[in-house]
């Protein structure tokens, strides 16, 4: 009876690894890009898991090897390792950011301690340092290339930052703030989208002097889409956010915009306030394991800056460069205000981006809603593709057999001037709850070479936060945006 429930189950446990996208090659789709269309949130858990035990096999197999170590057999064999983990959260963070869920970040706050732990499990490896290490006292017979010296140094250093040096418990102690301070960063970034998508502010027709069309459309079809037409749906998502600050007429409503905006995540069921202070604490602990004095000095380290004491330098250079422009701009701002209304203005931070734009079309007879209908998405598109086809004979053709992970989301093939393929480019324009502020790049796939030498080529996606089309207007950008 065991062994008929064990066969079952092994039978089930094959069946459900056969099922996953992320356990075989994505073969099936063009250039190996990711079949979104087949991946479901509960494969993400199961690959992960399976990627950081392939992961750390390959690990041990470094280390368990009887060769002297040199840069091939530790250092590119380190950077080779980890290959079906990395393919799982290069698809996984990006959603994470731009298509999630409270199930997406569940299952972010599940895998987070099991990733920090596989994370320092590598960089507090005895054995592997020690190879690491042999490599880099080594290395000036390896005659080794600018970029394979690039890579040892990182490697190296990636290991001294990660604790490698530390000793008895200080190793220990490194791992729990470690783990600690992956979750506190996870629970940061969920918080402030929870709560974001929270924010309705539910607006009449007589609340909108001095709004745009763009603004007054795109709050009615929000509100329609809630079910109350009629009525005006505002968010703090930051199209919706900058152009109402910068174009109502109300004070009292730009306050409460900027209050609002300006107070998120500081009381309530997602307040940040508390997590920021065991952030800051857990850093301080770290820097102090790592031999530093504040968190600032570990951090800025191998940067240009090197020291904090350089940064505030260059902080202050810049603020006695720019502080008498400063005050004479707000004077006259002041003063414009005060013309406009007829009677002394102060100038609140929630005024500043109104009297501003009011001030600039004054001077300069320049109105970035008026050139709004010169900066259609689909030609601004156009228009940068072209540009980089005219700089560097790239060329850009819609790929509509990539699938993509929501509808709004756009697929090219990306070709060089001899029509040679390079990459794949997602866009992704538009704003929605399961996406947080921002502008931001990053890629589901990275460039790498094979163990033979040929390249693998890059799957990149844009991810921006515009004005999204309404029923009767398609998206309008700004220069700003542009």
């Amino acid at each position: 009876m065991k062994s008929a429930i064990a066969a079952t189950l092994s039978t089930v446990a094959l069946m459900t690894q056969a099922q996953n996208p992320f356990f075989q090659d994505f073969t099936a789709t063009p250039h190996g890009t990711t079949p979104f269309d087949k991946i479901s949130v509960t494969d993400y858990e199961p690959a992960i898991d399976r990627g950081i035990e392939l992961g750390l096999q390959e690990v041990d197999a470094i280390v368990k090897q009887r060769s002297v170590p040199d840069f091939d057999n530790t250092i590119v064999a380190l950077e080779r390792s980890g290959k079906d983990l990395n393919r799982v959260l290069n698809v996984f963070y990006p959603l994470l950011s731009a298509l999630s869920d409270d199930e997406m970040m569940g299952l972010s706050m599940r895998v987070t301690p099991k990733l920090s732990d596989y994370q320092t499990s590598i960089s507090l490896n005895e054995g592997l340092w020690n190879r690491i290490k042999q490599v880099y006292d080594s290395r000036s017979k390896f005659n080794l290339t600018p970029e394979d010296s690039m890579l040892l140094q990182t490697t190296y250093d990636s290991f001294v930052r990660s604790g490698a040096l530390l000793q008895g418990a200080d190793r220990e102690k490194y791992r729990k703030l470690s783990a600690r301070l992956s979750e506190l960063t996870t629970l940061f970034g969920q918080n402030v989208l929870k709560e974001l998508n929270t924010y309705e502010i539910w607006l009449t027709a007589d609340d909108l002097a001095g709004l745009p069309e763009s603004s007054v459309e795109a709050a009615a079809l929000a509100a329609k889409e809630k079910g109350r037409e009629g009525e005006y749906l505002f968010t703090l998502a930051q199209p919706t956010y900058m152009a109402f600050m910068k174009y109502s007429s109300r004070p009292d409503l730009r306050e409460k915009f900027y209050r609002l905006y300006n107070g998120r995540n500081t009381k309530g069921e997602y307040s940040n306030v508390e997590i920021l202070k065991e952030i800051a604490t857990t850093r301080l602990e770290l820097a102090n394991l790592m031999g530093f004095e504040t968190y600032a000095d570990y951090s800025l380290e191998h940067t240009m800056a090197q020291t904090p004491e350089k940064v505030y330098e260059l902080l202050y250079q810049l603020r006695d460069a720019y502080r008498p422009a400063q005050i004479a701009e707000f004077k006259e701002l002041a003063d414009f205000a005060s013309k406009l209304e007829g009677k002394p203005m102060k100038i609140n931070p929630w005024d500043y981006s109104y009297y501003s734009n009011k001030l600039k079309n004054e001077k300069y007879s320049y109105n970035e809603e008026e050139l709004r209908p010169y900066f259609e998405l689909n030609n601004v598109i156009d228009g940068v593709f072209g540009l980089a086809t005219k700089l560097y004979g790239l060329t850009f053709v819609e790929n509509k057999e990539i699938p993509v992970y929501h509808p709004d989301v756009k697929a090219f093939d990306v070709n060089d001037k001899d029509g040679s393929y390079l990459g794949v480019i997602y866009t992704d324009f538009f704003p929605r709850d399961s996406k947080r502020p921002g502008a931001w790049m990053t890629g589901f796939k990275d460039e790498f070479y094979t163990a033979d030498g040929k390249s693998s080529r890059p799957h990149v996606s844009i991810v921006m936060n515009f004005t999204k089309p309404t029923d009767s207007k398609p998206s309008l950008l700004t220069p700003y945006e542009v």
